[in-house]
């Protein structure tokens, strides 16, 4: 539901995003404040560690079980990585499932080295991923995005044109996606991975973090997200770029905070946030839903809301969609146990497995 919140800018310029006014709008710039402090990167960093966990958890089961877990979680990840490029191509190129899918693969490498050293693997990929980031920033244009632009007027037309079009950029971003991954987005994201592995070992998701530690991520937050603010907030293009590489770093304390803050919640209490457990158990399906209606409202059904909403017309439509979203988890939740695409993601991975495990069956008879 939080990822929404960031990616609902990029459902219809999926490359650029959001276009602001060439002069700022006061709205505009207290909501971009307010999303670099609590919104921007902060659920895809929190998601990313909470994939870790998953996979880790996955690992756990798997072995107890005395099954081959390596081959069936890797398995599940080539098929997240296939579902990656069929959403990134036909659906939406902001996808993000491809990432997960290879990051996954570097992740799990390292699934049994000790929690100090996957904390310092994790701090080295994404130290590595943000400095290559930063050096290919440099040679980012310099022309500016904004709403009065005829860099943002040929890219509206672009990107509202026909499907085949469409398809085309999808396949351009997506490939652009694809070389960059090795460099960057994927130490990262592995990075965040082996941070969540880590701290579910260590007992986080269970505790929390102490007062001394809670601190030191609201303080490392707090400097990190002004910068990323107040360079956000110029009108210089290169500034701007390193704007964004420091939103990723700044994302990464206040997810851990959300981690904190929803463990105390929920300590000795599982159910006591049931709507958002079961927006949760859907997350796979309700992400690719998520694109479709995006893509279908900004680019086919009302393009031309790209050419009025400001930000706070854009948060109200997330507000209101992440309600639709918490009712119809509930709704489907009463008459099925699992969402559409976690059963065919299961059956896609799992498939060899259990037609393995038929054909030793049968041969015991």
């Amino acid at each position: 539901m939080g990822i929404f919140f960031m990616n609902i800018y990029f459902m219809g310029i999926s490359f650029y995003g959001y276009a602001p006014h060439q002069i700022p709008l006061l709205w505009d710039q207290i909501l971009q404040t307010f999303s670099n402090f609590f919104i921007e990167g902060r659920f895809i960093s929190l998601f990313s560690m909470l994939f870790g966990v998953g996979l880790y958890i996955q690992y756990q089961k798997f072995t107890a079980k005395g099954l081959a877990a390596y081959p069936l979680l890797r398995s599940r990840l080539k098929w997240l990585i296939i579902f990656g490029l069929i959403h990134g191509i036909l659906i939406w190129s902001g996808d993000i499932l491809l990432t997960y899918g290879i990051s996954g693969f570097l992740a799990l490498c390292y699934r049994d080295i000790t929690i100090a050293e996957q904390k310092r693997k994790a701090n080295i990929f994404i130290f590595m991923s943000l400095v290559i980031t930063c050096l290919l920033a440099l040679s980012g244009s310099d022309e500016l995005f904004t709403r009065e632009s005829a860099f943002f007027a040929e890219q509206y037309s672009a990107w509202t044109s026909s499907y085949p079009n469409q398809l085309l950029l999808h396949l351009i971003q997506v490939g652009y996606t694809a070389l960059a991954l090795p460099f960057t987005l994927m130490w990262f994201t592995a990075g965040l991975m082996l941070l969540g592995m880590a701290l579910y070992r260590q007992g986080i998701f269970e505790q929390g973090f102490n007062r001394n530690t809670l601190l030191k991520l609201a303080l490392a937050s707090l400097v990190l997200s002004t910068m990323d603010t107040l360079l956000g907030l110029t009108q210089n293009p290169m500034l701007v770029m390193f704007s964004d590489i420091i939103v990723m770093l700044s994302a990464i304390p206040m997810a851990l905070i959300y981690i904190h803050i929803l463990v105390s919640i929920c300590q000795n209490r599982s159910t006591v946030l049931k709507p958002l457990q079961n927006v949760g158990k859907l997350a796979f399906s309700l992400y690719i839903l998520q694109s479709i209606v995006g893509v279908l409202v900004f680019r086919h059904l009302a393009p031309e809301l790209l050419l009025s909403l400001d930000r706070w017309g854009y948060m109200a439509i997330a507000l209101v969609y992440s309600v639709v979203q918490l009712l119809l988890a509930s709704l489907y939740l009463r008459y099925f146990k699992q969402g559409p695409l976690e059963k065919l993601w299961r059956h896609l991975a799992f498939k060899k497995y259990a037609a393995s495990l038929e054909r030793q069956q049968a041969s015991k008879y």
